[in-house]
């Protein structure tokens, strides 16, 4: 048997429930696999790059070093993970810097059009600003990407100085944070190889200066259940949070993460998964995982950011691989979504929907140069699923 057809009986056989699985009884499948994406097969490059189904667009919204529009603002450099913030009428895009000194977070505003109408700087001199997240109160959370590394609350309005730091939230590599308003706590990934699940609970919702960190303990099998405990020392010095619990599970490269309706999705980069969490029952199982796709070749790889849209699909950003955005949709398919040519030493990253979920924003960090410096900023506007 060839080693993907083993791999997925031995999963099934195991018991991992289907992405789209509803818990209704029926019988369970494996993760997620090749099949027609719902918007159709991509197109070719339009005058960006960019392939995409037929009824998008794209269109440039920054590039690092060069004024926003005509805003007077330079975006920064290597720019990363990102969120859309409703802002009257209009809304606002925030996007991390992955750069090291410097690192931080800025801002583009839009009118009820569209239309770029400001920018400007949300968080300033951290260090390789990541991933992170958006809180149900409206603020960012930048999280560096470094040993002992911190994460930050900005207010996506700026300015920079109202940036908080939040040491309760622990030190360590942090990649992206997620908001779980039902049970009023914050997921948090970890970027090692050895890496760890957290959630961080506040001691009061809402607000993020004191709480309690806790990791994610369960077997070593790609599904079952879980349970969470307290990391004595969230300073994770001289003893990283992720060596301090007995059993907390291991991740391979913790990356995205997203919340919707009692699940939690994140991705490790080591090895092209993506997991749920199904937080109803306390059990986990895998979505997605490249070794599984059979037959045929898988579509998704170097698995990074990610985010989901109000109709259930997942959109998965590549670091590398085919530099694509996939789709994982509520009925087990992985498809491309769009393609960026030209750009093979770039990475997709920071996927953010607007409030109407009718433009996705991201960025291609290194763009056709391959350097920090040449990153480009992105919007696409379609028919997306509602």
């Amino acid at each position: 048997m060839k080693r993907r057809n083993f791999l997925r009986a031995a999963v099934v056989g195991a018991g991992v429930t289907a992405f789209g699985n509803r818990l209704s009884g029926a019988a369970l499948a494996a993760p997620a696999q090749n099949g027609p994406s719902p918007y159709g097969a991509l197109q070719a490059a339009d005058a960006n790059g960019i392939q995409l189904p037929a009824g998008f667009t794209s269109r440039v919204i920054a590039r690092s070093g060069q004024k926003v529009a005509s805003t007077g603002y330079t975006w920064h450099n290597a720019p990363d993970g990102g969120a859309v913030f409703a802002d009257g009428s209009g809304w606002i895009y925030v996007s991390n810097s992955e750069i090291n000194p410097g690192g931080g977070a800025s801002a583009v505003k839009f009118d009820a059009s569209g239309n770029v109408t400001g920018a400007h700087r949300v968080l300033a001199n951290t260090r390789q600003n990541c991933a992170g997240g958006k809180t149900p109160w409206n603020t960012w959370l930048s999280c560096e990407e470094i040993d002992l590394g911190f994460v930050y609350e900005c207010q996506p309005n700026g300015p920079a100085s109202a940036a908080v730091q939040r040491p309760a939230m622990g030190k360590f590599k942090h990649e992206a944070a997620a908001a779980d308003p039902v049970r009023k706590v914050v997921y948090l990934t970890e970027d090692t190889t050895d890496g760890c699940l957290y959630r961080f609970v506040p001691t009061t919702w809402g607000n993020l200066s004191a709480g309690t960190l806790q990791v994610l303990k369960a077997g070593s099998a790609t599904s079952g259940s879980f349970t969470w405990a307290n990391v004595p020392d969230p300073d994770g010095s001289p003893t990283a949070t992720r060596n301090q619990v007995s059993g907390a599970k291991r991740f391979n490269g913790g990356e995205g993460l997203h919340y919707a309706n009692d699940t939690a999705w994140f991705t490790t980069k080591g090895d092209n998964r993506v997991w749920q969490l199904n937080l109803t029952n306390s059990t986990y199982e895998l979505a997605y995982d490249d070794s599984l796709v059979s037959p045929g070749s898988a579509p998704l790889t170097g698995v990074d950011n990610v985010t989901g849209t109000s109709s259930g699909d997942l959109f998965v950003a590549e670091d590398g691989g085919n530099m694509e955005i996939c789709i994982i949709t509520p009925n087990d398919i992985v498809a491309p979504f769009l393609r960026i040519g030209g750009q093979s030493s770039s990475e997709i990253c920071g996927p953010a929907f607007t409030p109407a979920g009718n433009r996705l924003y991201f960025s291609s960090q290194r763009g056709t140069s391959g350097s920090s410096s040449g990153g480009i900023t992105y919007e696409v506007t379609g028919p997306f699923r509602s």
